[in-house]
């Protein structure tokens, strides 16, 4: 693997340090990204996940990231306090890895108490895209100072909010880490989950905390070959058009807490027209 980026610093008091589990705890008081990308896509689907009617799917994509995010952006030395690189126990019988829904696969997992297993072939995507992240001058420029997974709490239109940015530069603000399919669809992609959304969300909220205005960058890399990264900075206009549609989807929602009624969005006949 190419050589790693600077290690992240914890210099920045207005950054909280803690776990996943922890800032997930939080999410019951507090908005985040996700929260306000869920409403915006449906008032009904905000209201049943926060009442918990539809669990979260930790799919292996997400997974993946996960163990791509520690790898790339707090390095080795973090990465092997919580991943152990295994494909399991193997089968005497078979020669081959036990299944994850058996006992023996059970037992085994128990036995490493807090570390997830990763496989070997997990392991060497991972560290494809970081050695394609490290082979970006621009990606390593600014993740070269800063901190990783840093939380930020502020109250913002009237409503706790809460971000858990992947990276914090003092000097070029916010970086966020994106694995991709192909990199030349990452724009289209972009604007397909929302991402100008939740940068605009991280960035009014840590400009409540601090009272600076922070610019915005995504760092995208391609999880095939030749592994490309790419950068993006957030123009200024973008960020304000997504400003302004997550500030009347919060608008929204506190309607929607008052009234106690979650619409669709689909409860009007509309017309379809193809001209």
């Amino acid at each position: 693997m190419a050589q790693a980026i600077a290690a992240p610093s914890d210099e920045f008091g207005f950054l909280i340090r803690e776990t996943q589990a922890e800032y997930r705890e939080k999410s019951k008081t507090h908005l985040s990204s996700h929260a306000l990308a869920d409403f915006r896509r449906c008032a009904l689907l905000y209201r049943r996940r926060q009442d918990g009617l539809i669990p979260d799917q930790d799919r292996p994509a997400f997974a993946l990231g996960r163990q791509a995010h520690v790898l790339i952006l707090e390095h080795a030395e973090q990465f092997n306090r919580l991943y152990v690189i295994s494909d399991g126990p193997i089968n005497p019988h078979t020669q081959r890895a036990y299944g994850k829904d058996t006992a023996a696969y059970r037992e085994w997992k128990e036995a490493l108490h807090d570390k997830e297993p990763i496989s070997w072939a997990d392991y060497e995507l991972v560290s494809h895209l970081a050695d394609g992240v490290y082979a970006n001058p621009e990606a390593v420029s600014l993740l070269a100072r800063g901190q990783a997974e840093g939380v930020v709490r502020a109250e913002y239109c009237g409503v706790p909010c809460q971000t858990r940015m992947d990276w914090f530069n003092p000097e070029r603000g916010i970086v966020d880490l994106k694995s991709c399919d192909d990199l030349t669809w990452f724009e289209a992609d972009a604007r397909r989950f929302g991402y100008a959304h939740q940068m605009a969300f991280y960035q009014a909220v840590l400009e409540r905390a601090t009272g600076e205005t922070a610019p915005v960058h995504m760092v995208a890399v391609e999880k095939k070959e030749p592994f490309r990264c790419g950068v993006w900075l957030l123009s200024n206009d973008t960020l304000t058009f997504a400003r302004r549609e997550n500030e009347a989807a919060i608008e929204r929602l506190k309607q929607c807490e008052l009234t106690g009624v979650w619409p669709t969005g689909y409860e009007e006949r509309r017309v379809f027209d193809f001209l």
